[in-house]
């Protein structure tokens, strides 16, 4: 499969394209933070490091960084800190288990919690916990979930973490019949122009069915893509998804976002996971 990574409409940075700002590339292609932990991770192992000299270390940092073998071992802080580090992580974890995919084997979440721990020695069990919900729809994650379908739901779960537990808390004010005040943007259509879906008398009513009104809730969503600053899926991904059911509940939208072929079969620039069906090598790039 395959995580085609969107940077909410930004073009890839191009340090060689005079109309980029310099502060502007820095900052989008995160090479001050790489900087720093290069240097930090010198001076922390200053002994093993300099007797090879500080120009090869840094050459092999940055080596390192490019070709995604960098997130093994380190703190969540660190995993997690750039979209770079995040696809390259998914990438060592695949790479690491991806047998267990082919052999078909089921696990439970404890023993996926573990996998991850072992890459990641503080990797947080909520971060498991919200990903077998995705593979099980929020049925009992004690169930045994396939590597396919944990790994479908953990990559989505951990790139979009942020803008996924936006669309949390505006799907959870939908169920309650509030307005979402997530979706109150300049640039976007205002809480007023989006239908509402619940009333006085049919609030209880709404609340007993499964999920929420695919099209209010694609509104909402669209509202929040707009003043996102963190990446999230394409659009029009979500909105195809949204179009083809009469209700829709959080976990079933996600899995069936996980599982969209736009997103498990690339088409966007930056491309995060191999396909397991193929089980070729994923590209990423800094």
């Amino acid at each position: 499969m395959i995580l085609s990574v969107n940077f909410s409409g930004r073009s890839r940075m191009n340090r060689f394209n005079p109309t980029v700002p310099a502060d502007q590339y820095l900052a989008d292609s995160n090479v001050l933070f790489y900087l720093s932990d290069a240097v930090t991770q010198l001076l922390e192992h200053k002994e093993e490091y300099t007797q090879f000299g500080v120009i090869r270390y840094f050459a092999e940092y940055f080596s390192s960084v490019k070709n995604s073998n960098h997130v093994l071992f380190r703190e969540f802080n660190y995993i997690q800190a750039t979209p770079h580090n995040r696809a390259s992580f998914i990438r060592v974890f695949w790479r690491c288990y991806r047998q267990i995919g082919k052999s078909g084997d089921l696990l439970s979440m404890l023993e996926y919690r573990s996998l991850l721990q072992l890459l990641c020695p503080d990797f947080p069990v909520m971060l498991v916990q919200s990903a077998a919900r995705i593979a099980v729809m929020d049925d009992s994650i004690d169930c045994l979930i396939s590597f396919s379908d944990f790994l479908y739901a953990f990559q989505l779960q951990f790139y979009y973490q942020e803008f996924l537990d936006s669309v949390l808390v505006i799907y959870q004010d939908l169920l309650a019949g509030k307005s979402p005040n997530t979706v109150i943007v300049p640039t976007s259509t205002s809480i007023e122009q989006i239908p509402s879906v619940f009333t006085e008398e049919n609030k209880e009513e709404e609340q007993k069915q499964d999920g929420v009104e695919p099209s209010t809730l694609a509104l909402c969503i669209d509202a929040l893509c707009d003043r996102s600053k963190h990446s999230h899926p394409p659009r029009s991904c979500m909105r195809e998804i949204l179009k083809q059911t009469d209700r829709v509940s959080y976990y079933s939208f996600l899995m069936s976002l996980a599982k969209q072929e736009t997103i498990t079969e690339g088409g966007w620039k930056w491309r995060v996971m191999a396909p397991l069906k193929r089980l070729t090598h994923l590209k990423t790039d800094l």
